[in-house]
């Protein structure tokens, strides 16, 4: 309950008047450097959102007299490099791909951006390492397996166009047919037997499933199961399975088939991105070598790579153009 204030007799500090069971409740005053750090606190917090970013609109906030920006320090940073590295990149838009290899300037540089590609792009589908996911058809980057060709022009052309997708008219396109409702249920046995032989699993060959694919799938696969890269066919007498090779999961696929999807890149990454990352993917341990012989293609001329001192270097200082000016939010 309030009670009239008074001086506690024991400490001589004021009472606040409140009064609980006789118990008294005493007005200490807060200490002195506390309370000027506080007001400190309250005159720094109103000279920020003066100077700096701070309240919230409806399509971003209030710049501020700095009209500082984090994004616009990071975009700035991101050009600083990109036109450090210009020359790189032209070089790697106009050199023939069968030939990058020989040129260990610019491959290096190409490997080493397509790695920061193929991280922020590739590696949800295909895993961080490459590995792929089998559960989901995601292929292993790092085998030599490949279903549209592993030649790095061939691997740019499948990133630059993806596969059976409706967004890019130059995707790799091929559709395996369901045999659900072609075959029967021991037809489907008997070709799963063959399939499994074929490819060096545990099963025995099975000659109704031996003339049942020679009849529905040596068209796309061949007579020996090898498969036929002009149409994404892959070859069934390795031990690469792309969706699984148990019993369950070979009848799986050929019951109601697959059709995986991979988006064109070509539309959200630049030139020097899709041959870059092409040089990653190339170079994980599956890349083939061109046919065309390397000594045909033009030189391209490669300038030596030259980056700032220090992140805090500016471009003129390292010896570079000046960067544009970045727009802050």
């Amino acid at each position: 309950m309030a009670d009239k204030k008074r001086i506690d007799a024991e400490t001589g500090t004021e009472t606040t008047g409140h009064n609980w069971d006789g118990i008294e409740e005493l007005n200490t005053p807060l200490p002195r450097w506390w309370l000027w750090t506080f007001y400190a606190t309250c005159v720094w917090g109103v000279i920020y959102v003066i100077l700096y970013p701070a309240w919230p609109l409806v399509s971003g906030a209030t710049p501020g007299i700095f009209g500082y920006s984090t994004r616009g320090e990071v975009a700035a940073e991101i050009d600083r490099v990109a036109l450090s590295n210009a020359e790189l990149t032209q070089s790697l838009e106009r050199i023939d791909l069968a030939v990058l290899e020989e040129n260990e300037v610019l491959h290096r540089f190409a490997v080493a951006a397509g790695a920061s590609v193929f991280r922020n792009n590739c590696s949800q589908c295909h895993g961080a390492g490459a590995a792929g996911v089998q559960a989901a058809g995601y292929p292993n980057l790092l085998d030599d397996d490949w279903l549209w060709g592993g030649q790095i022009e061939e691997i740019a052309l499948t990133v630059r166009h993806g596969i059976r997708n409706e967004a890019d008219p130059d995707a790799h396109w091929s559709q395996m047919p369901a045999f659900d409702d072609m075959l029967d249920d021991a037809e489907i046995t008997a070709l799963v037997n063959q399939v499994r032989w074929m490819g060096g699993l545990e099963a025995e060959p099975d000659p109704a499933g031996a003339a049942l694919f020679a009849d529905n799938c040596a068209a796309c696969h061949g007579d020996n199961g090898i498969g036929n890269r002009e149409i994404g066919a892959p070859n069934l007498t390795d031990a690469i399975w792309l969706y699984g090779g148990t019993p369950e999961e070979v009848e799986h696929t050929i019951r109601y088939s697959r059709f995986g999807v991979m988006p064109p890149w070509g539309e959200r990454l630049d030139e020097a991105e899709i041959r870059a990352v092409s040089a990653y993917v190339h170079g994980l341990g599956g890349g083939e070598r061109p046919v065309a012989d390397p000594a045909d293609a033009a030189p391209v001329e490669v300038p030596e790579a030259t980056y700032p001192a220090s992140a805090e270097e500016t471009p003129k200082e390292a010896g570079e153009p000046p960067v544009r000016p970045v727009p802050t939010e």
